[in-house]
């Protein structure tokens, strides 16, 4: 068993006897005691399969807590649990705040919804002319079309302002994918956007705006910025499950977006300020905030799909509508955390699940706690358990030929191939040059069916194919892929970029662990798919120099743009600055100097021979080791000490402009690894 195998069993065994138990547990109603139940049970689940690290629970009714608990260790060097009062990082829950920000303003006259966007953000503009269309509503609805999330230093150590004027940099360049209205499709940078708005109209920082307006008046104590900004506080770390590790505090600095943090308590009395009238927002507002606005897609799925409100990922659900039973609900995922809120309007109740790790499974272990809730009042049956068994194959649709062909969800291509003597579709992953089978998929009864319970069916809306992926869990439909088009006149971009590596050059120092997948990047052309490249994403190659987004109903694309620096031809990604590998200096033996220089861009090394690295850096700098292929061996933010690096890895030194590094290489044979 290796070392890191070693210290995540302890580390989770020493979890699994280590019970917190509120205060507020011992005194929840009787008719409560199977929900307590279940979120225990299913908690202690997660921690211990290492998909999540810690969590904390809270159920509030009529404006009281009447059942809070913590699971798990919030730092596990000093030995402190999580009791109720731990902050987490909400994520996206965040957004649900940044919409009743807007809604104040509303409220006050200062905001209108559907006014454009660039009535109030002069300095927002777009490549597509079709941005003047865009509302203050498409921007919390996510019907606005714009592509999706930047992600250049928005997730770190700490908070960068800068990122919002950044946002704005990179939208200048960028188009939309869809019409603005015509779809609902999620979209982070909306909610950015909006965060601006409020700075603008008030002249104040957004989160000054909510202390005074939302945080005080709720008697919100244990709500903020991100944990990475909280001082004095108890905060859940997250730990690495393969390495037990723990990650610098996480601080996203698009607090709109899903920047906040707050413990289980706090976000629950939010969501139930939301319900009163003159609590927080005038009745209109209210309303609008939880009224439904459907997709594009409405009526053209075989089921419902998720119903946006402002803010709200969820506006009911069908096993709750057909008691007459409106749920809210919004979900949150970071790097190092899962969240998710539900909340009962007309039943005044709330529940409440935050766990650090990106795995943790909040939202259903969330449904599991409102459905034994809402059953235990006995507003709705017992949720029923089943095994899911996979069903007898049975003859293919006779159209199913139409759906053959390569789909997309932006950052992953498959290809679908039915066999009709099987009764089965076949699914293969393309990565690169390699596809492998992923899944068969058994047709029976209009659906296909995998192994895990999960069904998929085709549908055509729009001269556009879909792959569709119904939820059993919470009875809904969901657009999973989306087919790409065959080009009658495929481009080629001006330079050749199969197979190619590329080095992001725009990262700062503070930018988080689980960042740095987006630091090494390779770039792909697809020889059944001509006129198409994979580079942080599939793209379309609309001319010599630029690829864009060839979906209208796929969340967080990019665009792909080539320009000339210092002679060489670099790309933008979005907001990622991408140079390529061949560019960089060779790591020779003895000792590397490097300076960050004025733009305060991130330099590289290439290892010609295989070697152990000792460092000196500066006090901020950052060091992280890439193997050949891309993957992270080495990051200072988490790991001390000389490093071994093999012929081929790639050193990254990250700092501040003037910041100087030493990097001392001692080749060595293959025995003599440390």
């Amino acid at each position: 068993m290796s070392k890191f195998r070693i210290i995540r069993v302890v580390c989770l065994c020493f979890l699994l006897f280590t019970v917190v138990q509120s205060d507020a547990a011992a005194q929840v109603k009787n008719q409560y005691k199977s929900a307590v139940t279940l979120a225990r049970s299913e908690i202690w689940r997660a921690i211990s399969s290492g998909k999540c690290g810690s969590a904390a629970v809270a159920i509030m009714e009529n404006g009281k807590v009447v059942y809070t608990e913590g699971f798990g260790m919030a730092n596990r060097e000093k030995g402190i649990p999580v009791s109720k009062d731990t902050l987490f990082n909400i994520g996206s829950i965040s957004k649900v705040y940044m919409a009743a920000a807007i809604m104040v303003l509303v409220d006050e006259g200062r905001v209108s919804l559907d006014r454009p966007v660039k009535d109030y953000l002069a300095e927002f503009k777009m490549a597509d002319d079709r941005y003047k269309d865009i509302t203050v509503r498409m921007l919390l609805n996510h019907t606005s079309g714009i592509p999706g999330t930047q992600g250049a230093n928005s997730f770190g150590f700490r908070y960068e302002d800068d990122v919002k004027r950044e946002t704005i940099k990179t939208l200048n360049r960028s188009h939309l994918k869809h019409a603005p209205g015509a779809m609902t499709v999620y979209c982070n940078d909306g909610f950015t956007l909006a965060e601006m708005i409020v700075e603008r109209i008030t002249g104040v920082r957004f989160i000054d705006f909510l202390n005074q307006k939302v945080f005080m008046r709720l008697n919100l104590k244990n709500t903020g910025m991100g944990v990475g900004e909280i001082k004095g506080k108890r905060i859940a770390l997250y730990y690495d499950a393969s390495t037990g590790k723990a990650h610098p505090p996480e601080t996203i600095s698009v607090l709109g977006a899903g920047g906040l943090s707050a413990n289980a308590v706090d976000v629950c009395r939010f969501v139930d300020a939301l319900l009163l009238d003159n609590r927080l927002l005038k009745k209109a507002s209210l309303v609008e905030m939880k009224k439904a606005h459907p997709s594009a897609f409405k009526g053209r799925l075989r089921n419902p799909e998720l119903s946006f409100g402002l803010g709200w990922d969820i506006t009911g659900l069908p096993r709750y509508d057909a008691f007459g039973i409106q749920v809210l609900g919004k979900s949150g995922g970071t790097g190092n955390y899962s969240t998710m809120v539900f909340t009962v309007p007309d039943k005044r109740l709330s529940v409440t699940v935050l766990t650090s790790g990106s795995q943790g499974g909040a939202m259903k272990i969330a449904l599991d706690i409102l459905d034994a809730v809402l059953h235990e009042k006995g507003l709705v049956p017992k949720s029923e358990k089943t095994v899911s068994i996979p069903p007898e194959a049975q003859r293919l649709p006779d159209d199913y030929d139409k759906f053959n062909g390569y789909y997309a969800n932006g950052s992953n291509l498959v290809e679908i191939m039915f066999d009709a003597d099987k009764g089965v579709v076949n699914i293969y992953t393309l990565k690169g040059h390699d596809k492998k089978l992923e899944s068969t998929l058994i047709y029976n009864d209009g659906y296909y069916h995998d192994t895990k319970g999960n069904r998929f069916y085709f549908v055509n809306t729009k001269d556009e194919d879909y792959i569709v992926n119904f939820l059993p869990h919470e009875q809904i439909d969901t657009i999973a892929f989306q087919k790409i088009k065959t080009l009658q006149n495929p481009k080629a971009l001006k330079i050749d970029i199969d197979n190619k590596i590329w080095l992001r050059r725009n990262v700062s120092w503070f930018e988080s662990v689980m960042s740095t997948e987006s630091h090494f990047a390779k770039s792909f052309l697809y020889k059944d798919l001509p006129g198409y490249v994979y580079f942080g994403g599939i793209k379309r190659i609309d001319s010599t120099e630029f690829a864009g987004m060839p979906f209208d109903a796929i969340r967080d694309q990019t665009e792909l743009t080539l320009f000339e620096k210092d002679g060489t031809t670099c790309t933008w990604v979005s907001d990622l600055l991408y140079c390529p590998a061949e560019t960089i200096s060779i790591l020779k033996d003895g000792e590397n100097y490097v300076k960050i220089n004025a733009e305060g861009f991130n330099e590289w090394f290439v290892a010609h021979a295989s070697m152990v690295l000792g460092f000196a850096k500066p006090k901020n700098g950052r060091i992280i080791v890439f193997s050949s292929d891309g993957a992270v061996t080495y990051d200072s933010a988490v790991d001390s000490g000389d490093v071994y690096v093999a012929r081929g890895d790639y050193i990254e030194c990250a700092g501040v402009p003037k910041d100087v590094f030493t990097l001392k290489a001692k080749s060595v044979s293959a025995g003599e690894r440390r």
